[in-house]
Order: structure tokens, then C-alpha cells, then sequence
């Protein structure tokens, strides 16, 4: 047995020993008519951070605060502790004269962990610390599990993802993470509200899995007995409602793709989707690019922030580029000299790129994104709006005016990763069928990503819809990149896991 196996087991003993030791109080507590589970409510007058923000109105005044006990000092008749709350901590002062010797001495039974309410006056020690001088107490309730090692916290990544609330309780900057988190998306809210954007709900469960390529995820229900799907984009749903008359809408809730799991992926995921009638992919780019730097001003003060060592800043306008002028700026291979497939599948065998279909197959256009995936994605380190992406690779999005080869498509980067997606919204029911067809074609080929018809969607855009710029945006990455967090991890409270054995 390796020293690290032997001291994780010695740990392991140790808390099992002390959650023995937890128990057995709390036997004691019940035995004395003391049970901290029986307590209901606590009639709690000031958290933390409101005493000390009112310490010259509260000084001398008795106040009740509650809390997490999170450090415990002192011995013979003095006992200092620290207990947190959502606000912070504030520091108890416990004098056997003032709480009694019984009641000091049950004080130093308790464990850190344990919730507790106090209430006594408001007043600044020798150091200058504000405090309570604790006139009463209370167990309201016993924590049996021990906490980490306090100058250590949890480290460990996967205890860290598995057991959130004890992350949280250690580790003060994973809290501060999660109320910035609240913060954007409050921001991203009240942006959106003030342009007259509706915020609506639409179904998470359906027939087909429509608005993006990806792998959905399979239940059945049983009343209907017919299988249904998780959904992978709120896109078609959105744009029924633009054909209702509803001219600017949006939103913001839960998706789930069936696929890998990385740094940058998570099968459930936040995203926000937005629409506004008589827009097109530019009036989205502005939109975009002002939403995100209204965002980081309200949270951060400023558009500016360091990400993994890199100043990023969201300050409009971003940069534009077209995805032919990035493929030949950083792959070397001009597309506006290239004229057949043929031409374009020989490009991609001397690059060695890799399809899910075979390469005979494969279009000009597919080539171009491939080639712009593998060499020009992760130089896009600065906020960029790659632009007129292929129609092969678009089958929601207007062709480029000027260009059928090219649709009215953006996607924004940020630190070689896609941030967001964008178009000019396709409204001729008659081409999308068309484009609905040639999808299905693609999944006959091995494509399981590729489109679902929807027969919905295309009785709503047969009914009409008007010129609509939509753009859809993961708001985990926005907030990984605001937040300086390496993994989207890091910015979902309780991330998809396999079972603990």
C-alpha cells in the first residue's frame, strides 16, 4: 500500500471517529430535552455584513444573528468564535459572567459545522473587530459530518463537483463565483428588458429535437407512449412566436446535448436565445457585442477582464472577419480561388482532415468550416465575429445577399471558443423544406447530428414570418470568461457527474 493510500485511509478513520463523536452529542443534547432538530425558527434581527454596515446606530443594542459556526478560540472563561452567514462572518465573544458557566461549558461541546444563533450587543474588541457580547445562544442545528481541513478546504476536484455545499462552506471564492454568476444573468436580463425584449417559456420536452446539430437526449412518456426529446435549442419554438406577432423575444433556460463532456461542455448547459423582427445579422452583432459589455460593466466595473492569464476586452465594436479571409489568413488556403468540391476535398486530404462522411461527399463549404475548426478557431483570442459561414453548414440562415454560397451567419469567439451564434433567419418555408431535406440526407449518410424535419415549425413559417435576426449564446461560457473560471465546471453548481461507486 502506497504512503498516499495509507494517509487517505488514516484520514478516512479520523473522520469516521469524529462523525462517531458527532453523534454521540447529539445523543446526549436529545437525552437532556436539547434537541437542535426541534428548533423551527430563529427570530434572527441582522445578518452580518448589516451589522457591521450599521455598527454606529447598532453599537451597544442587542441583535440576533445565526449562522454557520465556522472557528472556535479561547478556554477558561472566554470563548471567541467566528459563525458565517450568506453576507460573511462576524466574530461572538462569550464571557462565563455573562452566559453562565453550564451554558459556556455546553458552548465548548459544540463543533465547527454546527448552526448557532446569538443574540447580545453590538460592540468592538481591544483589536477592532466588530462583535457580538453574547447574552443568549442557541444550537439550531448539529452538523454530524466534520468538515475539511480548515486551512486546506476541499481540493480535490471531484469531491469538489460532488459535494458543492461543502466546496462552498470552504472555499469563499466558489461562493463569490456562483452570486457573480446570479449577477450577469440578472445584468443580462435587465439589458434585454429596457430594448423591450418578452422573456417567455417554452417546452423542454418534445416531438423532435430541431434549432441545432447536436445528439439529443431520449425519454418516453408513457401516457402518450411515444418516445420524446430533451431539447437541444429553444430556436424553432422562439421563431413560432416571432410568426405571432411577438417582435422581440427571448429565452433564458436549460438545454441538453447528448455528447462529450470537457473543460467546455457539459450535456446540460444554460443558453440564451433571443429573436427580434425586421433584424438581420448585423443589428445581432451589435446587439451581442453591447449586451455582453453592459454585462461586464454592471458585475466587473469594467470591459476588461483577465482570463487564464489574458487581458480580454468585450469593449464594442468587436473585430469582424469573414471565415474565407480567416481561412486564408491563418490555414493559407484562399477559397475564392477554389471552384468545385473536388478541388476542395483534395485541400482536405493534404490537411488531413477528418469527416463523420466520406470524403467524396464532402462540399466545398464543409471543407471551408473544417479548415477554419482545425486552424482558425483558436487564434480568435480578442471578442470576433466570424462571419458568412457556408449554406451547407446553415440550414436556418439566409443566404449572403450578393453570395448564395454563403449564408448571413456569424459566430463570436472569445479566447478560441465559440461564444455565441447568429443569423439572418431564414423565412421562405419553401427553401427551408428544401434545406430540411437535404439535412435528412446528411443523417443517411452518418451524419446523427444533422437537422429533424419539423412539421410544426413549417406550418408557423407557412404562415409567415418576417425578416428576423436571431442569435443564441452559451451563458456558462460567458460566465467562465467573466468570472476567470478554466472550467465550465466551475460555473454550474452541481455539474453532470457518473455515480459515485
Amino acid at each position: 500500500m502506497s504512503t498516499e493510500e495509507m494517509s487517505m485511509q488514516e484520514l478516512e478513520s479520523q473522520y469516521n471517529e469524529q462523525e462517531g463523536l458527532r453523534r454521540d452529542k447529539l445523543a446526549e443534547l436529545q437525552s437532556a430535552g436539547k434537541d437542535p432538530f426541534d428548533v423551527y425558527k430563529v427570530n434572527r434581527t441582522h445578518t452580518s455584513e448589516e451589522v457591521k454596515a450599521n455598527y454606529d446606530a447598532l453599537e451597544g443594542k442587542e441583535v440576533t444573528v445565526a449562522g454557520r459556526l465556522m472557528s472556535k478560540r479561547g478556554q477558561g472563561k472566554v470563548v471567541f468564535s467566528d459563525i458565517h452567514d450568506k453576507d460573511g462572518k462576524i466574530q461572538l465573544f462569550l464571557k462565563i459572567d455573562k452566559v453562565g458557566e453550564e451554558n459556556l461549558k455546553q458552548y465548548k461541546t459544540f463543533d465547527l459545522g454546527d448552526w448557532v444563533a446569538a443574540t447580545g450587543e453590538v460592540f468592538t474588541t481591544k483589536t477592532g473587530e466588530v462583535s457580538i457580547n453574547v447574552n443568549t445562544f442557541e444550537l439550531t442545528c448539529k452538523s454530524l459530518k466534520p468538515l475539511p481541513e480548515k486551512w486546506h478546504g476541499l481540493k480535490d476536484p471531484d469531491l469538489r463537483y460532488r459535494q458543492r455545499e461543502v466546496d462552498i462552506i470552504t472555499n469563499a471564492s466558489v461562493k463569490d463565483t456562483f452570486i457573480k454568476r446570479s449577477k450577469i444573468i440578472s445584468a443580462m436580463r435587465e439589458f434585454l428588458d429596457t430594448k423591450g425584449f418578452v422573456e417567455v417559456e417554452t417546452p423542454i420536452l418534445g416531438a423532435i429535437a430541431g434549432g441545432a446539430a447536436a445528439k439529443p437526449f431520449v425519454t418516453h412518456h408513457n401516457t402518450l407512449d411515444m418516445d420524446m426529446y430533451l431539447r437541444i435549442a429553444t430556436e424553432l419554438y422562439l421563431k413560432r412566436l416571432i410568426v405571432a406577432g411577438f417582435e422581440k423575444v427571448y429565452e433564458i433556460g436549460r438545454n441538453f446535448r447528448n455528447e462529450g463532456m470537457s473543460v467546455r461542455h457539459n450535456p446540460e448547459f444554460t443558453a440564451i436565445e433571443l429573436y427580434e423582427a425586421y433584424s438581420d445579422y448585423n443589428d445581432m452583432m451589435e446587439i451581442t457585442e453591447n449586451m455582453v459589455a453592459h454585462i461586464c460593466k454592471k458585475v466587473n466595473g469594467t470591459t476588461k477582464v483577465t482570463y487564464q492569464g489574458t487581458e480580454i476586452d468585450f469593449m464594442p465594436p468587436w473585430r469582424r472577419i469573414t471565415m474565407v479571409d480567416a481561412v486564408k489568413e491563418y490555414a493559407g488556403v484562399d477559397f475564392n480561388e477554389i471552384k468545385s468540391n473536388e478541388e476542395a476535398q483534395a485541400i482536405a486530404k493534404e490537411k488531413h482532415l477528418e469527416f463523420a462522411k466520406p470524403l467524396d461527399t464532402v462540399t466545398k463549404g464543409e471543407v471551408l468550416n473544417a479548415l477554419y475548426e482545425e486552424f482558425g478557431e483558436t487564434n480568435m483570442i480578442q471578442p470576433t465575429f466570424v462571419t458568412d459561414y457556408p449554406v451547407e453548414i446553415s440550414p436556418l440562415t439566409k443566404k449572403k445577399r450578393g453570395n448564395p454560397e454563403f449564408t448571413e451567419r456569424f459566430e463570436g469567439f472569445v479566447f478560441g471558443r465559440e461564444l455565441c451564434n447568429a443569423y439572418s433567419e431564414l423565412n421562405d418555408p419553401i427553401v427551408q423544406r428544401q434545406r430540411f431535406e437535404q439535412q435528412a440526407n446528411e443523417r443517411e449518410l452518418g451524419d446523427d447530428e444533422a437537422y429533424m424535419l419539423d412539421e410544426q415549425f413549417m406550418s408557423a413559417l407557412e404562415t409567415g414570418m418576417p425578416p428576423t435576426g436571431g442569435m443564441g449564446m452559451g451563458i456558462d461560457r460567458l460566465i467562465m470568461f467573466l468570472t476567470d473560471s478554466a472550467s465550465i465546471r466551475d460555473v454550474i453548481l452541481f455539474p453532470t457527474m457518473r455515480p459515485q461507486k
